[in-house]
C-alpha cells in the first residue's frame, strides 16, 4: 500500500500527533458535529455510537492518531483499510461522501487546535487525508463491481420483504429476508453482514449492520436481531421496532454482503466458533456452511449465554450437532435457572475462558472465530495469543467501532 508522501508531508503529520494525542477526541467529535450538518449523511451512521459517552468519536480518533503514527509505514493500515472499505459498502457510501468528511475533518482540526493548526499543517493533513481516501474509494469500486457482475448481484439499495419471523429465545428473533423483485440473492460469505435501511415514525431514517445468520443460498437471508435495552439503559430504536412493529410482508432497503470476518472454506484444518450473547449470528451461518459443504471439518461451536431464556439457535445447533459426528457443542450458561439442565441444556456454568479453549480444543492448528461483547472478546483475543496462539489464526467480529475493540485488547494486555 505505497503512499506517495513527501518527506515534508510525513514530518509535518508526525508532528501532529502529541496534539492528537491530547485533542484527538475533540477534534473527531467537532469533526461529526459539522459533517451532520447533513442529514443525508447523518442517516448513514448510527446514532448511537456518537454523543458525549458514544464509541464511534473514539474510534476514528485513536484511527487518527495510527494514520499519523503509521504515516511513514502504511502497510500496518491494510487490515483496518479493508475492515473501512468493507463497512462502507454496506452502507453505500460514495466518493462524493469523501469531500464531505474532508471539509468537516480539516475544519474541525482548525476548530480545535486554533493557531497550532497552521496553513502548512492543514495542507499536510489534507494531502494525507486524500491519499488514504483514494485507497479507500479504490477498494470501494472493486467490491462494488464484484457484488454487480455476480449471480443476484446488486449495488445501492434494493427492497427486500419480510417473508416470515421466528422467535428464537425471550429476547431474539430471526426474519428471513427475500428481493421484492423476487429474483435470486448474490450469495454471502459465511460470517458477512447486511446493511439496512429503516424509516421509523417519529425517528426518520436510521441505518443499522446486521450478520447473516444462515448459510449461502440463492433466495434468502437470515437475520437474528436482539431487542437492545436493559433496566436503567434505553431501548434500541430499531430492534424494538423490528420486534414489536416489523412482520411478514415489511419491506426494507437492503445493501449486498459486506465483512471480511469470513469462514476460510478452501482449508480442512479444524476450526473453533466461539460466541457471546447474540454475537451467535455469523457463527450460526458458519455452522451451517460447514454442515453443508464439509460436514467432515473438525469443528467445535462454544457458546456463552446469561441463561436458557436468552439462548437462542439452540435446538437448531444441537440438530447440526447430531447429524454430523465431526461438529461438537459446548455451551456454558454465566446463571443456569432452576429449569435449565445441565448435560442437556448447558455443559458448564460460568464464562468461557482462553485457559478452557486452549485445553479442549485443538489449539496448535485450529483457527478460531469469536464474536460477541467487548469485554468477552478481549478476553479471549488476548488471553489465546497470550497461550500461544498465533495472531493469523484468531479472528474475530465485534458489533461497534472494530478500534473500540482493539483498544480494549490492548487495556486487557
Amino acid at each position: 500500500m505505497p503512499f506517495p508522501l513527501s518527506p515534508a508531508t510525513i514530518a509535518l503529520v508526525k508532528a501532529t500527533v502529541p496534539a492528537l494525542e491530547a485533542q484527538g477526541l475533540a477534534i473527531t467529535r467537532r469533526m461529526y458535529e459539522r459533517l451532520f450538518q447533513d442529514p443525508a449523511i447523518r442517516d448513514l451512521f448510527n446514532q448511537s455510537h456518537q454523543g458525549e459517552t458514544g464509541s464511534q468519536p473514539k474510534a476514528l480518533a485513536a484511527a487518527v492518531l495510527a494514520y499519523a503514527r503509521s504515516i511513514d509505514d502504511p502497510g500496518v493500515l491494510a487490515g483496518a483499510v479493508e475492515r473501512i472499505a468493507q463497512k462502507h459498502v454496506a452502507l453505500t457510501i460514495q466518493p462524493a461522501h469523501y469531500h464531505s468528511v474532508a471539509e468537516a475533518l480539516l475544519g474541525a482540526i482548525r476548530d480545535v487546535l486554533g493557531a497550532a493548526a497552521t496553513p502548512e499543517i492543514c495542507a499536510a493533513w489534507g494531502e494525507a487525508y486524500w491519499v488514504l481516501a483514494e485507497i479507500l474509494i479504490g477498494r470501494e469500486a472493486a467490491l462494488y463491481r464484484d457484488h454487480a457482475s455476480r449471480p443476484g448481484g446488486w449495488t445501492g439499495w434494493r427492497d427486500f420483504r419480510i417473508e416470515s419471523v421466528m422467535r428464537e429465545s425471550e429476547t431474539i428473533r430471526s426474519f428471513v429476508l427475500v428481493p421484492a423483485d423476487g429474483g435470486p440473492v448474490l450469495r454471502h460469505q459465511p460470517g458477512q453482514y447486511l446493511g439496512i435501511r429503516f424509516d421509523l415514525p417519529g425517528r426518520g431514517v436510521l441505518t443499522r449492520t446486521y450478520s447473516v445468520s444462515c448459510a449461502p443460498n440463492d433466495r434468502a437471508y437470515r437475520i437474528t436481531v436482539k431487542r437492545e435495552g436493559e433496566p436503567g439503559r434505553p431501548a434500541g430504536a430499531v430492534s424494538s421496532w423490528l420486534h414489536d412493529a416489523a412482520g411478514p410482508g415489511t419491506v426494507l432497503p437492503v445493501a449486498a454482503p459486506a465483512g471480511d470476518f469470513v469462514l476460510d472454506r478452501d482449508s480442512g484444518a479444524p476450526v473453533v466458533l466461539v460466541s457471546g450473547g447474540v454475537g451467535l449470528t455469523p457463527m450460526m451461518s458458519m455452522l451451517e456452511t460447514i454442515g453443508a459443504e464439509t460436514p467432515e471439518r473438525p469443528t467445535w461451536y462454544v457458546h456463552g449465554a446469561r441463561d436458557g431464556r436468552v439462548h437462542a439457535m439452540a435446538e437448531r445447533a444441537r440438530a447440526l450437532a447430531a447429524g454430523h459426528p465431526a461438529i461438537r457443542l459446548h455451551t456454558v450458561y454465566e446463571a443456569p435457572q432452576g429449569s435449565d439442565r445441565l448435560g442437556t441444556d448447558y455443559d458448564a456454568a460460568g464464562r468461557i475462558t482462553p485457559d478452557w479453549l486452549v485445553a479442549h480444543t485443538p489449539a496448535a492448528e485450529a483457527t478460531y472465530y469469536l464474536c460477541g461483547p467487548k469485554p468477552f472478546l478481549a478476553s479471549l483475543v488476548h488471553g489465546l495469543a497470550r497461550l500461544g496462539v498465533p495472531e493469523t489464526r484468531i479472528r474475530y467480529e465485534f458489533f461497534g467501532p472494530a478500534d473500540e475493540l482493539s483498544e480494549a485488547v490492548r487495556e486487557a494486555a
